[in-house]
């Protein structure tokens, strides 16, 4: 309990002085504030001016672009059929110029010219025939066969206008409006001020609320439910949740029995499995041995996807939401599936029978049940930790992936350098579960084989090794909960805390049977018990706010600082308050700030012990303030921050068509007949000796990079 609270604080502090530090009190997604079941009334403008106050900078009101949406996807889909097809002709068309010059021919002088200065016609009908132009269906097999690269110029001639028009009309709201608006303020300050206040009278409108949210992390379909279907959701979900966590144990049940199929086809009722005994002993192996396997392996991966669209269904709005509330969902699961049934699987049937006779007698059946396993735990936890960490840091999948799938897929430029700059992410929520029920099951343990926890400490110290190297130089994580997802795992090992003092008070009901002399241990674990709860719901009270909110007396520290640099103390005790505004302002919103000196920490070096053991003083705001970047800012472009919340659907621009430039004058033909229609370029990317698409990597910014924006 004290390493919960010590962490927890530890947290708490860090999280504070990132969150307050210029590099993201001047980011747009810590001033924006999300507001969800909003009523009708106030999805206007001046109507949340009024009600937001003075400091609101910006609103954005979220629309139904479900129209647009098929639009904008039908629009991209044909410009990337068209940049395919083009890349697919000049591809045809080197390869074919290579064949020629490997049989002896060489470049006339009218090739040459071509080359430089284009001449009327197909360049490309000099090297492949009409027939061998990249054509299409418009119906799976029955439909007329065309042209793929005339069809896509005619359709994108009709489709980018239209997508520009609808795209005009959203902005101006003259669409129909959903019930979840994006309000920008002025500071931190301002933003923090709303998002902890009560907006609505009416019970559940205007909630719940999100702060840091970035634009990337919306789940825009959610922005559309009400406060009522909400609720619904949120009961639906979890109850489809909980039955699934409960049952789980029986498709895995029945993917295991497969491994003793023969005995299973002498079982009345399932005799008509008898013709699997007449297979070859090759193919009975096969399935008795590799196929569970297989079958196990699916089954598990499935699982998290199903947490995830439960998470989504549930209603959150942004992918951060739904990591926390997966966190939840498979943390859950990991406690009764992995740990608890497996733990009770030896004796499943009699475990079943004996809870139904006497459901008050489950903490003595567990305190009989989980010690024969403890020397399974003591291999389990470094087995893990070697087989995990060897995986994790061998990363064959993803090597496998990257070049196999690469030579296999990837005849675009776009597509190469896609898979060139893209990283692997975590998924937080189904991570950490997996590491917490470890810590759970070494805290249950703990106190029935000490020893455990040496080879646990072994075993997460290899994942940690692990998982540092792979954050810092091979992962990227895509959904930012600012750390949220570690206080909740610091929450969940107190139901290890839990189990082990149920085991406990198993094992001393038990042990009263025989001797009176265990009342005394009995009845104090018992007060150990309530004393947990009440710790844990006390800490929780005391802690929650801490972890949501940003304090204002804080964001006062950071203004005074601001104010000694600029030497403009006695502004602040204006009556009117404009000093203090100044700095406030310049503090928290413009873009250039003087990197002050914060000066020594606020308290002498303690040592290592005084340090573990005070987080609350030298481990402080203060102190971790000092850690954290006071000189970087973030800008944006006028139009970027104009747009940033607005569907991606009504931001998003025509694509840049990207093909490969060859010697034969085809691309830049190409680019002049497409330009036309659509944005097209052939810088960047070329072919090699051997007629394989390759492009600028040394530099990295090829014609389609973006600059990236950090909400």
């Amino acid at each position: 309990m004290y390493m919960i609270t010590r962490e927890s604080i530890y947290y708490i502090n860090l999280r504070q002085a990132y969150l307050l530090s210029p590099y993201y009190a001047s980011r747009l997604s810590s001033r924006t504030v999300l507001f969800t079941s909003v009523p009708d009334e106030y999805l206007d403008e001046g109507n949340l001016r009024r009600m937001l106050g003075e400091h609101v900078r910006r609103v954005w009101i979220a629309t139904d672009t479900s129209d647009l949406d098929d639009e904008v996807k039908n629009r991209d889909e044909i410009a990337m059929k068209l940049e395919a097809a083009e890349t697919k002709l000049i591809k045809l068309a080197n390869a074919s110029r290579l064949k020629s010059e490997k049989k002896g021919a060489r470049p006339s002088s009218e090739d040459a010219a071509i080359a430089e200065h284009g001449e009327p016609g197909s360049v490309a009908s000099r090297y492949i025939k009409p027939k061998q132009r990249p054509t299409h269906r418009l119906k799976p097999i029955v439909g007329k066969k065309v042209d793929t690269i005339d069809w896509c110029r005619a359709e994108l001639q009709k489709i980018i206008p239209k997508v520009d028009g609808m795209q005009e009309r959203h902005r101006s709201y003259d669409v129909k409006k959903l019930n979840s608006v994006f309000v920008e303020f002025d500071t931190l300050t301002e933003a923090q001020a709303a998002y902890q206040s009560l907006t609505h009278h009416q019970v559940l409108h205007m909630a719940p609320r999100f702060t840091g949210v970035m634009p990337s992390e919306v789940i825009w379909s959610n922005l559309r439910i009400k406060w009522w279907e909400r609720v619904i959701r949120v009961l639906l979900t979890t109850s489809f949740v909980v039955a699934l966590i409960v049952f789980w144990s029986i498709p895995v049940a029945v993917v295991g029995s497969i491994s003793n199929i023969n005995d299973l086809t002498g079982i009345k009722g399932l005799q008509w499995l008898s013709f699997i005994n007449k297979l070859p002993t090759q193919i009975l192996g096969v399935i008795t041995g590799l196929l569970p396997t297989i079958l196990l392996a699916a089954l598990m991966a499935v699982l998290p996807i199903i947490l995830r669209l439960m998470a989504r269904l549930s209603g959150d709005p942004s992918l951060s939401a739904v990591e926390l509330t997966v966190q939840n969902y498979y943390f859950g699961f990991q406690v009764v599936q992995v740990f608890l049934v497996a733990t009770l699987a030896s004796a499943a049937s009699s475990a079943v029978f004996t809870i139904l006779k006497n459901p008050t007698g489950i903490p003595t059946l567990l305190a009989s049940r989980i010690p024969r396993a403890s020397n399974f735990y003591l291999s389990y936890f470094i087995l893990q930790g070697l087989g995990v960490v060897s995986s994790i840091l061998l990363g064959l999948v993803g090597l496998v992936i990257f070049i196999v799938l690469g030579k296999l897929l990837d005849k675009t430029p776009r597509k190469m350098y896609r898979r060139w700059i893209t990283l692997s992410y975590l998924g937080w929520g189904t991570v950490f579960p997996v590491y917490t029920n470890l810590f759970v099951i070494a805290i249950c343990y703990a106190v029935i084989a000490p020893l455990v926890l040496g080879f646990a400490a072994i075993g997460l110290y290899f994942f940690y090794v692990a998982y540092r190297y792979n954050l810092l130089f091979v992962s990227n994580s895509r959904v930012d909960t600012k750390g949220l997802v570690y206080p909740r795992a610091l929450q969940q090992i107190f139901v290890g805390l839990y189990v082990a003092e149920f085991c406990l008070i198993g094992l001393f009901a038990l042990a009263t049977a025989s001797s009176i002399g265990a009342l005394g241990p009995l009845v104090l674990m018992i007060i150990l018990l309530i004393f947990t709860a009440l710790y844990q719901v006390s800490l929780n009270s005391a802690l929650d706010p801490l972890l949501k909110y940003l304090p204002k007396s804080l964001d006062a520290e950071e203004r005074r600082l601001y104010e000694i640099e600029r030497g403009e103390m006695s502004s602040a005790n204006h009556e009117d308050g404009a000093g203090m505004k100044e700095a406030h302002q310049a503090t928290m919103s413009q873009p250039t700030r003087p990197n002050y000196d914060l000066g020594p920490a606020p308290h002498k070096k303690p040592n290592m012990i005084t340090k573990f053991l005070r987080p609350d003083i030298y481990t402080d705001y203060a102190t971790m303030r000092r850690l954290v970047p006071k000189e970087i800012e973030i800008r944006y472009e006028p139009e970027v921050e104009r747009d940033a919340y607005f569907n991606p659907s009504i931001k998003s621009q025509t694509p840049l068509l990207w093909i490969p430039r060859d010697p034969m004058g085809i691309s830049a033909q190409e680019v002049r007949d497409t330009r036309k229609v659509i944005p097209i370029t052939d810088e960047g990317a070329t072919f090699d000796n051997k007629g394989n698409i390759v492009w600028d990597a040394e530099n990295g910014r090829p014609p389609i990079w973006e600059k990236p924006v950090y909400y």
